[in-house]
């Protein structure tokens, strides 16, 4: 079997396990979704940095042997509650195309269809670009500024240490 065919067959039986609870942990998915089939790998996601690190991220991705239990799992498990929480379940190949926030999907059915170099994305940019160059001139031109204010001469007084103000 040539390496391009395992990609092809491996996309479409892995399965993208989202809104997840906190409270889910990596046997509890396998549990839930063996019934439906062999799973031969199963990613749980952890935050690696930041103050989260070592917490879940709330979604998993799930590898079938097959294509048809990985559809059996997706139609059985999409929707269903687990800890009070409706789960996401998709093939991993189509993630990118489904979204449940119409502006989100809408900014990405645009790039989909334009492309990088498309002259429309192109133009919404500068038209942006333009947009930001306007408020920031009509700023200025009301005296408003990103600088600090200056002190006031009575604040200066005292005993030269910082002030205990939050600006």
């Amino acid at each position: 079997m040539d390496h391009k065919g395992f990609d092809g067959d491996r996309s479409e039986s892995r399965l993208y396990v989202g809104n997840l609870d906190f409270r889910v942990s990596e046997s509890d998915i396998i549990k839930m979704f063996s019934p439906f089939g062999k799973i031969i790998a199963e990613d749980f996601l952890w935050h690696t940095r930041g103050p989260k690190r070592g917490e879940p991220r709330g979604y998993a991705f799930v590898q079938y042997t097959t294509k048809e239990e990985a559809q059996l799992a997706k139609e059985k498990m999409n929707g269903k509650l687990v800890c009070g929480r409706p789960v996401v379940v998709h093939l991993a190949s189509e993630k990118c195309f489904l979204d449940s926030g119409s502006s989100h999907r809408a900014m990405k059915d645009k790039k989909i269809a334009g492309g990088s170099g498309s002259k429309s994305v192109q133009t919404d940019r500068a038209a942006k670009i333009a947009a930001i160059k306007h408020k920031l001139k009509s700023l200025e031109d009301e005296g408003c500024s990103t600088k600090r204010p200056r002190l006031k001469s009575d604040e200066l007084t005292g005993s030269g240490k910082q002030s205990d103000k939050k600006c």
